[in-house]
């Protein structure tokens, strides 16, 4: 049994800050809840002679993250550097010298997921990492210890902020991409260089760690198809609204027989759909289990604040184990290599967006096209005619398909004379 607990940090950023001050702050309350004083040991940053926003215990600050993972009194080890560089040294070095480690990094979990857990267990180290999906929503806590149970057959979620921030303004606003975008980046939602966010990278590695979790099978990240959301246009989500749906980045995984299908795109959702309702920077998550059915998590998904949350969760729970001399480790089991699926096995409905030449004639060359494709069409919108251009703006909407034969019509219709441009090819996601 353990009376105190050293804790050592790795980076101490924005979200590093508030995690280290809540630990000072709240140091009476937490011994209460662990059963043992959580000591702040040692705090690795780039440059120790900056000043800070929080006071520290004196000798805490160093600029060499080995000395962290070398303090006999550190414990628990901290990792709020990100990314699989640096950090992910440390974290290996932190995991093979058996202490314990609690980390936000979703790009590190994603990537080397199965390596890390190999290692923990080698060690009799735990590796908790509730902060890397989804910020303070607790979403790797039900999979793990809550859900084992179930078959998990899928998984769908909006688990990127700034992009849930840029499409509800798209769409309640009427605002072009480039404005909401810049008005994330304003209000601090959004990074000066957002292509992790907007361009689906972000999504991609959470929905990995997700999969790897629900479905017990590694995911690489580079192996879920991503798309982001640079291409969509106002008039798609006033298309959308007249047609009874959202607009929605969704991160998706879902169990096959033939393997596990993992995908983060923008996609149409019914209105009706309690993921549509998702708005802002609130992030959400469905998983949808044989036995316990849908089960829908929705919270702040990022942020210092909820991401202190779930990182201080971890390291409550692993702080409790020591204090009680009991093991923390918590596995998340062996991820096997499995099968990782293309988006051309997808079927479902599709929403289509195209500028053509504004004659006779046009839509039913269309239709042929589609019809040939094995494509057929539910309901077709003409708009938007620009008789400088002699152009007229089509959108229509298909039945069930394959996304190999949508494709292969799409690039078909590239060629006709008829169609100036695709301009937009979104899926439509069923109701749960």
């Amino acid at each position: 049994m353990a009376n105190e607990i050293g804790i050592g940090f790795l980076g101490m950023g924005n979200v590093g800050e508030t995690v280290v001050a809540t630990l000072l702050e709240r140091a009476a309350t937490f011994r209460e809840r662990t059963g043992a004083s959580l000591s702040l040991r040692r705090v690795a940053v780039k440059d120790p002679s900056r000043a800070r926003g929080i006071d520290l215990p004196g000798g805490v600050l160093t600029g060499d993250g080995a000395e962290v993972i070398g303090d006999p009194s550190v414990d628990i080890v901290v990792e709020v550097i990100g990314g699989d560089g640096a950090a992910g040294d440390y974290v290996r070095a932190a995991l093979a010298a058996g202490k314990h480690v609690v980390t936000a990094n979703k790009e590190l979990i994603a990537k080397a997921g199965p390596e890390l857990f190999d290692l923990a267990r080698a060690n009799g180290a735990a590796l908790r990492f509730e902060a890397s999906v989804g910020g303070g929503i607790p979403v790797i806590t039900p999979l793990l210890r809550d859900l084992p149970a179930n078959r998990v057959l899928a998984i769908r979620a909006i688990i990127n902020g700034t992009t849930n921030f840029i499409l509800t303004n798209m769409a309640q606003r009427g605002e072009s991409f480039e404005d909401a975008l810049a008005q994330a980046q304003e209000l601090g939602y959004a990074e000066p260089d957002p292509t992790n966010d907007v361009d689906g990278h972000d999504a991609a590695f959470k929905i990995a760690i997700m999969a790897g979790l629900g479905f017990g099978t590694h995911v690489p990240p580079e192996a879920v198809a991503t798309e982001g959301i640079r291409s969509l246009a106002p008039q798609d989500f006033q298309y959308a609204r007249e047609l009874g749906y959202v607009i929605k980045l969704l991160a998706i995984a879902e169990r096959h027989e033939e393997g596990v299908l993992a995908r983060v795109h923008p996609a149409l959702l019914p209105e009706s759909e309690p993921l549509a309702r998702v708005d802002g920077v609130l992030n959400a998550a469905q998983v949808r289990g044989d036995l316990a059915g849908t089960l829908t998590f929705q919270g702040a998904g990022a942020g210092a604040a909820p991401t202190t949350s779930a990182v201080l969760a971890d390291v409550l729970d692993v702080a409790r184990a020591l204090a009680e001399g009991s093991q923390p480790r918590w596995d998340p089991g062996a991820w096997r290599y499995g099968e990782a699926l293309g988006l051309g096995m997808l079927e479902t409905r599709y929403y289509l967006r195209m500028t053509v030449r504004d004659q006779p004639g046009v839509l039913a060359q269309i239709a042929r096209v589609l019809g040939e494709a094995q494509v057929s069409i539910a309901a077709v919108e003409q708009r938007e005619t620009d008789e400088e251009r002699g152009t007229a703006e089509l959108a229509l909407m298909t039945h069930r398909a394959r996304e190999l034969a949508v494709t292969g019509a799409i690039e078909t219709l590239r060629d006709l004379p008829e169609v100036r441009a695709v301009d937009a090819m979104l899926r439509v996601e069923a109701a749960t």
